[in-house]
């Protein structure tokens, strides 16, 4: 059977949207079926926990094997083996019938998932030629906006209605659907390295960052100063200095950390480390105030949340078209002061403060937060080779899960240590709201920080992403191709 041709920009796009989408949701919508899961194993306290530090530890292990892997086998075969492992383990965690083998399949689901964003986002870029890459962006933007925030709307139907096996099926026909299509569409790439493997490098990188996740993720449970948690990231941050000296030295490393030599990519990499931080400890801390400080069931909190994501999805496509005229720096400058104003004024919510007031801040943020994704995404690699990009995307990917889990573990320390309850006039526990909007403040502040580092940024760098492209001489523009990938959804 001879299969219709299609523009390697659409089935690209199509299955990488498919793919991260299904890949980020999961981690969001697994956390509201954490309750369900500790009823239906009998397990009490933060020993569930493990369904979701196992996945975030195996993540961490694979994502600095991941460009390597992609140059040497090729971007698609890896990216569609990683899809395929990552859909089959999704169904394993739905039949497992104890937590063991529960916490078995998910750290095999994080080994396919640690390859799976790097690689897609390398095949993404490789696809598309630098005077494009804006428009990339706004390809990429689709499942990191609508993926976490509606993971707890569908994690929440999903448990009602059925039952929490379905939070992992859910992922099984939109992989199988993503492969078959990848399959047959997609183009191989690869870079033809025939360099080493880096085996000290892969276990350095591996250890010290699956010690640093455990210890980040833990931590605000178990107490920083408990002597695992502690020596987990004394150790964890040894072993990630010792493999910082080690590639440096060694002439084909498992990252390539001589990038951060380019001054482009080690600004936005730094930016988007504390904006992520900033971003993802609110996305954190909102669900919990909603559930906990206002009584809000999961759902509502779901949908009070939600407008986030609508915020993403509207100022991605303005901004998409502003860029070329008035280049990432300004861009980035004006969202990150929007946002930090926006997440300041979150602290203004109190019992019976309108939840429509939080989902318009909510919408607010999310714009905001599209005009610094989108443009630090573009800038940070406006001067890869595609030889590099690799590299590149598994850094990036590694700084990304580092900032979102500090972001994280920030948040719920200081929601911790201010207390989430206070006790009224006649000893009768109350939800302290003060201890949320600590935690809006403390987002705020990493938000400013990173707006701060915004000013360093140079229009002049990405300027080879900042040409407009001749889509009218191409058969197939990029904004179709955005349409499919947004159908695809």
């Amino acid at each position: 059977m001879h299969l219709p041709r299609i523009n390697p920009k659409i089935s690209v796009s199509i299955v990488f949207v498919a793919a991260m989408f299904m890949s980020i949701m999961d981690s969001t919508i697994v956390n509201v079926a954490l309750p369900s899961l500790s009823r239906q194993f009998n397990v009490t306290g933060t020993a569930i926990d493990a369904v979701v530090v196992g996945y975030l530890v195996s993540l961490a292990v694979v994502i600095p094997a991941s460009g390597w892997l992609g140059d040497r086998f090729g971007t698609k075969r890896v990216f569609l083996i990683s899809l395929a492992l990552f859909s089959i383990a999704s169904a394993l965690c739905g039949l497992a019938t104890s937590l063991p083998m529960l916490i078995g399949f998910r750290v095999l689901q994080g080994l396919a998932g640690g390859a799976l964003t790097p690689v897609g986002t390398a095949l993404l870029y490789r696809t598309f030629p630098p005077a494009e890459r804006v428009q990339v962006s706004r390809i990429l933007n689709i499942p990191t906006a609508l993926a976490p925030a509606m993971g707890p709307v569908l994690g929440g139907l999903l448990i009602d209605k059925l039952s929490w096996n379905w939070v992992f099926y859910v992922n099984v026909p939109i992989g199988i659907v993503s492969c078959l299509f990848g399959l047959f569409f997609l183009t191989e790439n690869s870079e033809h390295k025939t360099r080493d493997f880096d085996v000290l490098g892969f276990v350095l990188a591996g250890v010290g960052l699956a010690l640093t996740m455990y210890a980040l993720s833990e931590g605000p449970n178990d107490g920083w100063t408990a002597p695992g948690i502690l020596i987990s990231g004394i150790v964890g941050v040894l072993i990630l200095i010792a493999f910082v000296i080690v590639e440096l030295r060694v002439a084909h490393p498992m990252l390539d950390l001589r990038l951060f030599s380019n001054r482009a990519f080690r600004v936005c990499n730094l930016l988007s480390l504390f904006s992520g931080a900033g971003f993802m400890g609110l996305l954190y801390a909102a669900p919990i105030f909603l559930q906990e400080g206002r009584g809000a069931t999961a759902l509502t909190s779901g949908l009070t949340t939600f407008p986030e994501a609508l915020g993403v999805l509207v100022s991605t496509q303005i901004v998409g078209r502003l860029y070329p005229t008035l280049g990432p720096r300004r861009l980035i400058l004006t969202g990150l002061s929007g946002v930090s104003i926006f997440m300041l004024l979150m602290c203004l919510m109190g019992q019976d403060t309108s939840l429509w007031f939080m989902r318009v801040l909510m919408f607010l943020i999310g714009a905001g937060m599209a005009c610094a994704f989108l443009p630090v995404q573009t800038a940070g690699f406006a001067t890869i080779t595609s030889a590099q990009t690799g590299q590149a995307s598994a850094l990036n990917n590694a700084q990304r899960q580092v900032g979102a889990s500090l972001g994280v573990a920030l948040i719920s320390s200081i929601i911790s240590i201010v207390g989430m309850t206070t006790l009224d006039a006649h000893g009768v526990a109350q939800p302290n709201l003060n201890a949320y909007h600590a935690a809006f403040i403390t987002s705020a502040i990493l938000i400013i920080i990173a707006t701060g580092i915004s000013l360093l940024i140079r229009d002049s760098e990405a300027a080879a992403t900042m040409r407009k492209s001749p889509l009218k001489e191409q058969p197939t523009s990029i904004d179709e191709a955005i349409a499919a990938a947004e159908a695809s959804i």
